[in-house]
């Protein structure tokens, strides 16, 4: 099978029938053979029965439902484990993302040989509200991550299949499926300009709230992606730095103690100096986050997936 198309979707009643059938248009003019996943988080309209009525009438087309909201990860995470594609693509439910795209994003895999290819709305129809945080929030995630994609949270993307089974989608990890990807090692990842639709059917599904979120998520796979497997590496190296700032602290207010002492010199007691204070704290956050690093090195060191390597090929 050439293409797996995953579409989570949320109440989006309206829009299914429209791009199901866009879809499918596509890959009949092209000759692809193909799925189309739809994976319904739980929504609260009619979309299961609407799904259930196109996958009648088309065997391409299948359908998952949730019991209840687990949000876009979760989605991606049963779309991608069902896949059966040798390229798989994702893509939105509410039509701002057009399956015109899928030819290229199929090519720059299959053909060209990327790993992943995420799409980039140069050309957006969002308000001001939503795009000024999105720019700040990619820049940061390029920051983070060393990958240098304009539109990480752009839901048109193409992978490898190899991918999409190489990686775990949790929480709200679908933002940094390409850090995932990379991390996992699959490196080989480039961007398309894509084509940015305006809302045409119900309204969004995102506030604010994400971006909060996002951010947050960032320093998780950021600390994750670097450290899971030596988390003394982190927590060992800044409590030793606090541990010797204490105590050098404890050498100077010790060594002046003294010196006023020979010198008859009045001084205050040092149980009065707020510096007393201050490297009895650091001493002991040192000493913190040194235990903290070994116990995150036993627990790494139990974990089941401790040698889950990633192996390529074998002759």
């Amino acid at each position: 099978m050439n293409i797996s198309v995953v579409v989570p979707l949320f109440n989006e009643e309206e829009s299914l029938p429209e791009l199901c059938a866009w879809i499918d248009r596509v890959m009949q003019k092209n000759n692809f053979s193909y799925e189309v996943l739809l994976i319904d988080d739980g929504s609260k309209d009619t979309s299961w029965e609407v799904v259930e009525q196109i996958s009648a009438k088309n065997s391409n087309i299948k359908g998952i439902k949730f019991r209840r909201n687990y949000g876009k990860s979760a989605a991606l995470n049963v779309g991608f484990a069902k896949a059966k594609g040798d390229v798989v693509i994702t893509m939105d439910a509410d039509l701002q993302d057009s399956p015109d795209e899928i030819p290229a994003l199929y090519n720059q895999i299959a053909v060209e040989g990327f790993d992943l290819v995420s799409g980039w709305k140069a050309k957006r129809f969002d308000p001001i509200t939503k795009t000024i945080p999105t720019k700040l929030f990619n820049w940061a995630a390029r920051k983070a991550s060393g990958i240098y994609l304009h539109d990480f949270n752009c839901g048109l993307k193409s992978y490898k299949n190899t991918v999409v089974k190489s990686i775990e989608v949790h929480g709200e990890m679908h933002r940094y499926i390409p850090v995932l990807a990379k991390w996992a090692g699959f490196s080989n990842i480039t961007e398309q300009v894509v084509e940015h639709q305006s809302r045409k059917y119900g309204v969004t599904k995102f506030g604010l709230e994400r971006f909060v979120n996002g951010f947050l998520d960032l320093m998780t796979i950021t600390f994750v992606s670097r450290f899971s497997k030596k988390p003394m590496h982190f927590f060992g190296v800044l409590g030793s730095l606090m541990f010797m700032l204490g105590f050098g602290l404890f050498i100077y207010i010790g060594g002046a103690k003294l010196y006023a002492m020979f010198s008859a010199i009045p001084s205050k007691n040092i149980a009065n100096m707020s510096g007393f204070y201050i490297a009895l704290t650091a001493q002991i956050i040192g000493v913190q986050l040194f235990l903290a690093g070994f116990i995150a090195e036993m627990i790494s060191r139990n974990a089941y997936d401790r040698n889950n390597y990633q192996v390529e090929k074998e002759v």
